[in-house]
């Protein structure tokens, strides 16, 4: 059990929450939700013992597995090493251990004390600590190569891999996860899911892959109105209920407004008569029947289409025995591949293997490539990079970046995209300098919106974004008349694909003609069973 008890936490005068009280019960899993910058990883931090409050306190059990998204901390051990050290107890009797058996000469009170740590190391589980922790590691599609590297040595993937293996070893009691899912592949997010249904104490989890979080949690947590409100149920089932309390809400207040305006009449008619009594009695009512403002709720969608303005041909790619190589590995070869107007590509595949090498070897190829890839008549080329904050320019406004993009439109139609893009008038004034990470995806994506591509390469376009952000993403990618190319890792937005361009472990690059779950069963039955 996680309790929680009158926490008040604040940041530059704004207060994140306050006075919360609640409790987190083993058996279930909970969801931390929130729009970004509401303190979700503020409050993790808090659980997690990281973070302190301003006020009240917080009660855990002493076995808490935890990941936050400080990912650097470990960088000095080897990734079985910082797995065992998720048990702090062992970890720490292992360590003293060592010392002591590497002295040539130990007095009588060290050998007790080795004594001493060596029924701790029993006890913790320790003699199989490394056996279990390659069963973590494993699991999570960390190679065998890598268990004796240093974490500084892994690429950000592998590193978070470790990271979370380390969170969920020694069984612990509670498991504090802070966006677990960030770089894993779709087989690691499966056997992540699996392993957390089974799991049987505290889970507290924040993530932006709303599948994830679908298949995962059973409760709630949301941050919402300086407090954390808990639901039961999945996410989708979260936002159903806020959507039917507000629409509760609201009828509510038409209902009370309508007998306000008949008692207003009737006060209105009568207060200077001989009804003096009556119209006292009724204003006393109109006092009762004053609607409290309606709370906005913290979930706020933007609405983002892409217009395709004018069409491109029918053949929009042409690719013929493209290849990728960095020194002796080859990135991909002998890849071909027709992309036809209104298709949907979705690039699969770990982080590190290439996906943004290839996108940038279409958009940009060499010399030698010149016949391998071809562009068909009229592709206009609209591009979300992985390092999107870098087209952003500097020195300028949000209203003003956005507004040079294409000032032939207008002022009312720049600002127009903002609003629905959820930037609100002042918001237009704000520094590009000052913007967060989702503040400058929206405004990237605001540009699509603006220049009309019929031809839309996207890299990673949910990093940064919130829940309902990704999810009117999913719903703008299949309402896309013009051809869409996009590397993600989140499974719903996979699924909104008609096509699947995945990488094998062996630099083979595959062209599925087929939806995310034929390409899931296909890859189950061929690929895993025969390694082709």
């Amino acid at each position: 059990m996680i309790t929680v008890s009158g926490v008040t936490k604040g940041f530059a005068g704004r207060t994140l929450f306050k006075d919360v009280d609640c409790s987190f019960a083993p058996g279930r899993n909970y969801a931390l939700t929130g729009p970004n910058g509401s303190g979700k990883s503020t409050f993790m931090r808090i659980l997690i013992g990281d973070e302190d409050t301003d006020k009240g306190h917080v009660n855990r059990p002493k076995r808490t597995g935890w990941l936050r998204q400080d990912h650097a901390v470990f960088d000095h051990l080897d990734a079985v090493s910082a797995v065992i050290s998720g048990n702090e107890s062992l970890w720490k009797a292992l360590v003293e251990r060592d010392a002591l058996l590497s002295r040539d000469d130990l007095s009588d009170e060290e050998g007790e004390r080795l004594g001493e740590l060596e029924m701790i190391v029993a006890e913790e589980d320790g003699y199989e600590a490394e056996t279990h922790a390659a069963v973590l590691l494993t699991g999570l599609g960390v190679p065998d190569a890598n268990f004796r590297r240093k974490l500084s040595e892994l690429q950000g993937g592998e590193k978070v891999r470790v990271l979370v293996a380390r969170a969920l070893f020694g069984k612990p009691d509670a498991l504090l996860l802070d966006e677990p899912t960030n770089h894993l592949d779709m087989d690691s997010i499966q056997w992540l899911e699996e392993f957390l249904v089974r799991y049987q104490g505290v889970l507290v989890v924040i993530s932006h892959d709303r599948r994830f979080l679908n298949s995962v949690a059973d409760h709630v947590a949301d941050i919402d109105f300086e407090t954390i409100i808990t639901y039961v149920g999945n996410y989708d089932e979260m936002v159903r209920t806020k959507a039917e309390a507000r629409t509760r809400s609201e009828k509510d207040v038409s209902e009370r407004d309508k007998k306000i305006s008949q008692l207003q009449e009737f006060v209105s008619r009568f207060a200077a008569g001989t009804r003096a009594s009556q119209t006292r009695a009724r204003q006393k009512q109109i006092e009762k029947l004053r609607p409290d403002e309606i709370r906005r709720s913290n979930i706020a969608r933007p609405f983002i289409r892409f217009p395709a303005g004018e069409p491109s041909g029918r053949d929009v790619l042409g690719v013929r025995d493209l290849a990728c190589r960095y020194g002796e590995r080859a990135v991909f070869e002998g890849f071909h591949a027709d992309v036809l107007r209104g298709d949907r590509v979705a690039i699969l595949g770990r982080n590190g293997v290439g996906k943004t090498s290839l996108l940038n070897r279409l958009l940009d190829p060499a010399e030698s490539d010149a016949k391998r890839v071809r562009w068909g008549h009229n592709t206009r080329i609209g591009v979300f990079g992985h390092d999107h904050r870098d087209q952003i320019a500097k020195g300028t406004t949000v209203y003003q970046w956005l507004f040079d993009q294409r000032p032939e439109v207008g002022e009312q139609n720049v600002r127009a995209i903002l609003g629905r893009m959820l930037f609100s008038g002042t918001d237009g004034g704000k520094p590009t300098t000052t913007l967060s990470g989702g503040e400058a995806a929206r405004l990237v994506l605001c540009k699509q919106i603006l220049l009309e591509p019929n031809v839309l390469i996207l890299d990673e376009p949910t990093d940064h974004l919130d829940l309902e952000s990704i999810s009117a993403l999913r719903e703008c990618i299949e309402k896309y008349e013009g051809t869409m190319f996009y590397v993600t890792h989140d499974r719903d937005l996979a699924a909104a694909a008609n096509r699947i361009w995945a990488y094998a472990d062996d630099g083979h690059l595959v062209d599925f003609a087929g939806d995310l779950d034929a390409w899931l069963a296909w890859h189950e039955k061929h690929w895993k069973a025969t390694g082709t």
